[in-house]
């Protein structure tokens, strides 16, 4: 396992984490094994969010971490908060950085994980109607109070981190952001630079560039989707020569295509972090192995172009 900084936070974490917003779906044994295959391959970071189905994700995350016995002081875990999911529907109605609304998400959060404070929290995605004063009179209790060592921020575009950035005294380390190869947009924007086809729109502000300016870690999540959780492309007839350039890289390096997925956003400068969002853990252990693979720049141009890209 490869480990770097987040950010400049200091925290030295493994270059693919943990996610666990499905894992409310298995038995604690299941929970316990799929988290203990992790930490035996050197994960040393776990990412969650309150609104994953009402906190089960995350009381199941924490039950594992204590069956294990896990030393707390040596893991990471990362929470997200910010959206309002109606308890009766369990349906998203808003964004809601409100001050009553964190506090009580984190509370909430530190009871479902066993644990009194979280090494990073993440505004989960951007609320329009929030108050920059009120929201920086949260972050100032969450760090005073020692419930919330690291801050970042999910799905946010360049202008809204500045607002936010503007207004709180913590740096926001982290953006946690859709990337991969079946999501590569981030990426084509920068390469059809000056040109009018549907590549060149600038969806996102910039992000990548953005980013490495401000020396803030993307978080990759669903590295192994298509589209906005359409399904996965490893194996899928759909991605036939995305399929095969994988398998030949894998071949070169000893390794599956899942390793060389991981492997191809972990080769980008960026310095990014893999989420991980399998509950299986042998993929888990082959997705792990990525973080050993350098693949080289022609490669990562091979399988841009795979994936359907082109080069202007």
């Amino acid at each position: 396992m490869k480990y770097s900084e987040l950010g400049t936070s200091g925290v030295m974490a493994s270059r693919v984490a943990q996610g666990v917003m499905r894992l409310h779906e298995k038995s604690a044994d299941e929970a316990r094994e799929i988290v203990k295959t992790a930490l035996d391959g050197g994960i040393n970071f776990f990412d969650t969010a309150d609104c994953y189905t009402a906190g089960a994700s995350s009381r199941r995350l924490g039950q594992a971490l204590q069956d294990l016995e896990a030393d707390r002081s040596k893991i990471y875990v990362q929470t997200k908060f910010g959206i309002y999911r109606n308890p009766e529907s369990d349906q998203i109605t808003r964004y809601d950085f409100s001050k009553k609304h964190l506090l009580e998400a984190l509370d909430s959060e530190l009871r479902n994980l066993q644990t009194d404070y979280v090494d990073f929290v993440l505004l989960h995605r951007p609320d329009t109607l929030v108050d920059l004063d009120e929201l920086a009179e949260a972050f100032n209790e969450l760090q005073s109070s020692g419930k919330v060592r690291h801050f970042g921020v999910s799905n946010v575009n360049p202008m809204q981190v500045e607002m936010l950035q503007s207004a709180v005294g913590q740096k926001l380390e982290v953006n946690q952001l859709q990337f991969g190869l079946g999501h590569t947009g981030m990426v084509q924007q920068e390469i059809h630079v000056n040109m009018t086809d549907a590549p060149s729109v600038d969806h996102d502000g910039g992000l990548i560039s953005y980013s490495r300016l401000r020396h803030m870690t993307i978080q990759a999540w669903s590295p192994f989707q298509f589209g906005f959780f359409e399904g996965v492309f490893i194996d899928n007839p759909k991605f036939p020569e995305l399929n095969a350039t994988l398998q030949r890289i894998a071949d070169k390096y000893g390794v599956t295509k899942n390793a060389i997925a991981v492997a191809w956003i972990l080769r980008h400068p960026a310095n990014m972090q893999v989420l991980l969002g399998s509950m299986t853990p042998s993929r888990i252990e082959e997705m792990m192995a990525g973080t050993d693979v350098r693949i080289t720049a022609q490669e990562w141009y091979d399988l841009y172009m795979a994936a359907g890209n082109d080069l202007p």
